[in-house]
């Protein structure tokens, strides 16, 4: 099986509450390659409900887009430089430098999201990506980051 961008993370990056192999209070968010796209799955917990019953917090839907979207750009990235996550040069890490989101409907909790990221652009140390969450087969929220590569 392949493993995870964040697992190819190292140790000092793996402790993110979002994506964080380490953390074990977090989410530990795992996205992988779709095709030319990526993805990820996520179950939401009842403990992270919204104002709305049986819906999500609005934070938490951010937090999912949020890490996958950093892990896509690293991923994207590394693909544009002529390599793969997992090869023996370092991951480059990216941070969120902008983050946009559109809620477009509630998102259930107890049942299993899907979070893509889609390639807009990547040139030097900037990746833009197109983010959707997805849950019985409808977009819940859909957003676009610019991730900017980490240099410490």
């Amino acid at each position: 099986m392949t493993l995870a961008f964040q697992d190819y993370y190292p140790e000092r990056f793996s402790h993110c509450f979002g994506c964080g192999r380490s953390n074990p209070h977090g989410h530990q968010l795992k996205s992988y390659w779709n095709g030319e796209d990526t993805i990820a799955r996520f179950t939401i917990p009842a403990m992270y409900s919204g104002g709305v019953p049986d819906n999500a917090y609005g934070g938490t839907v951010a937090s999912l887009i949020d890490c996958h979207g950093t892990a896509s750009a690293a991923a994207f990235a590394s693909r544009a430089q002529g390599h793969e996550l997992g090869g023996e040069q370092e991951p480059v890490r990216f941070v969120t430098a902008s983050l946009t989101i559109d809620y477009l409907r509630p998102t259930p909790l107890g049942e299993e999201v899907t979070v893509t990221g889609k390639l807009i652009s990547a040139e030097g140390r900037k990746v833009r990506v197109a983010l959707t969450l997805s849950a019985r087969d409808a977009v819940c929220a859909k957003g676009e980051m610019l991730a900017v590569q980490f240099g410490g």
